[in-house]
């Protein structure tokens, strides 16, 4: 092979010999132009050479192209479905398998995966029906009456993992209004992932040195299973297939799936891993429950750890776990290379354990160090560990610091007062990857521009242990800075205070006031608005009161909305809160009709208001809407998905995408409903 990578009579060296020695001789008299010529052309042939091997991958389904696998799929008659944002390979190369086993629960399992990426379980509700047992037809497997004894059993009751029987139910499944009939079959999906975080400092509950939290935040969370890969084709998903809640009881009776070294949850006190027998799964609500000596109680539903009296842990407490949310958003343990940027130039601090700095304060005092003309710094936390400090830094002209986490980790920094940014003329400051508590970040001076991706500043500063803000309506940034040029990303925040002449654009993001009549977005000074704003794919819980509302898009505004100049800007495909003072609006939600009167108004505002699964930060529904939000909102962005955070998401083409393929696959005279797990 040649030094370029292909094949060897490519090279240009190699074509140029290939040459008669009168022609390179006379070239070398002229100055070579011949053989520039020779290698333009070497690297025209390399390139055909290489899109000649990328035709033979794209022939098959494992290794061409996502733009290629429509093709694939039309040489075996697959529909085409909507646009989802990933493509569909996984589908096509199953389809000939699918069609064997046409009709089966396996199958129809099988294939909503493929089609929504949502981990998903089939029950066929004919065999949950209670009925007598015929002598010349005996089922073994019959299903009778709930057992009270059966306390596993009963907390199942109505789910996708239901073992009782039940009277039949004439009402149809497809709209999800009966379950249990002859021709009902049920497709059960789990829109929530289970987001590992593995290394996380646990949060302490009290002075007691024996109570922790499995969230740093220091608030309750349920513990999400892990889910196993299925064992084969024909299986159908078990409770510990799917990213489900973690139950008491189940994980008391089957330990060893759930608890150790690459399950779903995992304890360490002193650096040393907590085996399992040593582990009691029990209830640690108010901490009434004290565990025996040599035992660690675990509360998987509430995110609770307790030690033995005597036996409290001399270093801080470790834990590994999984956290239920909607997507990659906020900051994770999830794949963030692509948002990483590279500084030429620039000096690389790594903080963690075993680097060479054990705090962010010592890492920026080492950067301080180096002088005024010091060039620009990127500091990088290399585990999801709690750091709690009280920083400030000052970021000279022309520079640009940058806080990250390192890609599949994410720390805490907890703030013992607020994080003051200073910059100079032309200076920058971003933020990515870490979660940050107890106090907002401010920024002063004249920085040019603030970048937040990934990076959750809480609302509400910090939580309590029931998931209450402990300053509700309080801002989590403040950026005083004239000019600045404001960007966040995949991010959740708490208020906003900005300069009037800053510029604030907002992608996928949630910004929390928790009071949807708090001021979620507006200036510095009481009852002042802030700068120019665009909000691509937001959920705003609280107002918002800016300059110019330059975009609104896909986005909810919760709260009213007031933007001093409404010449400019425009607000397309947004639930807008009535009363609200926009510039023009285009397909936005409530749609009221002209010349409805006020009682219709109303009554259309509250029928299309989004409903969410939660509003409180933490939760594993955070901000996610609701099934029973009006369609006008479920599917009125642009694209036909939901508005808000979760916008890019595509959930809604991911349903329709499943009913196609249920109109293909499910057998003659069933009918199928689907319902969201989560």
């Amino acid at each position: 092979m040649s030094a370029a990578g292909g094949p060897p009579w490519a090279s240009p060296e190699r074509l140029y010999e290939l040459l008669p020695a009168v022609y390179r001789i006379r070239d070398a008299e002229l100055g070579h132009p011949l053989r520039d010529l020779v290698t333009a052309l070497a690297e025209q042939a390399l390139l055909v050479e290489s899109d000649v091997e990328r035709l033979y991958e794209d022939a098959f389904i494992e290794t061409c192209r996502p733009w290629v696998v429509p093709y694939v799929g039309d040489l075996i008659g697959v529909r085409g479905l909507r646009e989802t944002g990933f493509t569909h390979r996984a589908e096509v190369a199953n389809t000939l398998g699918y069609r064997r086993r046409k009709g089966t629960a396996a199958v129809l399992e099988d294939l909503a995966r493929a089609v929504t990426g949502w981990p998903a379980r089939v029950v066929e509700y004919f065999e949950l029906l209670g009925w007598t047992q015929n002598d010349d037809h005996v089922v073994l497997d019959l299903h009778g009456t709930a057992s009270l004894r059966d306390a596993d059993a009963l907390e199942l009751v109505d789910g996708p993992f239901d073992r009782t029987a039940h009277t039949a139910d004439v009402r149809r499944i497809e709209p999800r209004r009966g379950r249990h009939g002859i021709p009902h079959v049920g497709l059960h999906l789990w829109r929530l992932a289970a987001y590992p975080l593995a290394g996380v400092t646990a949060r302490s509950a009290d002075a007691t040195g024996l109570h922790f939290h499995f969230s740093p935040l220091g608030n309750d969370t349920p513990l999400f299973h892990h889910p196993e890969a299925e064992t084969g084709p024909e299986h159908v998903a078990g409770e510990i297939h799917v990213p489900a809640p973690l139950r008491r009881r189940r994980v008391r009776a089957a330990a060893e799936d759930y608890y150790g070294p690459g399950r779903s949850l995992l304890v360490a006190r002193d650096g040393v891993e907590v085996d399992r027998p040593e582990i009691r799964i029990c209830n640690l609500a108010g901490w009434a429950h004290e565990p025996a000596a040599g035992e660690v109680a675990v509360d998987p539903e509430l995110g609770r750890i307790a030690f033995a009296s005597g036996e409290g842990p001399d270093e801080p407490v470790t834990v590994t776990y999984h956290h239920g949310f909607s997507a990659d958003l906020g900051g994770g343990q999830y794949e963030r290379a692509a948002s990483l940027t590279e500084v030429e130039g620039a000096l690389d601090l790594a903080v963690g354990a075993g680097r060479p700095f054990a705090t962010v304060g010592a890492a920026l005092a080492d950067w301080v160090a180096v002088g005024p003309d010091r060039p620009g710094a990127v500091i990088t936390i290399h585990d999801s560990a709690t750091y709690e400090e009280t920083l400030a830094a000052a970021v000279p002209a022309g520079r640009r610091l940058e806080v990250r986490a390192a890609n599949e980790e994410r720390p805490t920094l907890r703030l013992g007062g607020e994080l003051v940014v200073d910059g100079g003329d032309g200076s920058a400051f971003e933020l990515d990857g870490l979660l940050v508590e107890g106090h907002p970040l401010r920024v002063t001076g004249t920085l040019d521009r603030l970048r937040l991706r990934h990076a959750p500043l809480g609302p509400g500063l910090a939580l309590g242990e029931d998931g209450a803000p402990a300053s509700p309506g309080a801002p989590s940034l403040v950026v005083e800075s004239p000019n600045a040029e404001v960007v966040v990303e995949r991010s959740i925040l708490g208020a906003i205070r900005v300069a009037r002449e800053t510029e604030l654009t907002l992608r996928d993001a949630i910004v929390d006031a928790h009071d949807p009549a708090a001021p979620a977005f507006a200036g510095l000074a009481a009852g002042e608005p802030g700068g120019a704003l665009v909000a691509l794919r937001v959920t705003f819980f609280g107002n918002v009161a800016c300059r110019v509302l330059e975009l609104g898009d896909a986005t909810i505004f919760l709260g009213s909305v007031t933007a001093e100049r409404r010449q400019e800007g425009c607000v397309r495909f947004s639930w807008v809160a009535p009363g609200s003072r926009v510039p023009r609006r285009f397909r936005c939600q409530p749609a009221v009709p002209s010349g409805a009167t006020a009682a219709e108004a109303a009554r259309t505002a509250d029928r299309t208001r989004p409903r969410f699964t939660s509003r409180s930060y933490g939760d594993p529904g955070y901000a996610q809407l609701h099934r029973a939000t009006a369609p006008e909102v479920l599917r009125g962005a642009e694209d036909g998905s939901e508005m808000g955070a979760f916008s890019h998401l595509m959930q809604p083409q991911r349903e329709d995408n499943l009913r196609i393929r249920l109109d293909e696959y499910l057998r003659l005279g069933l009918e199928a409903g689907i319902f969201f797990v989560t």
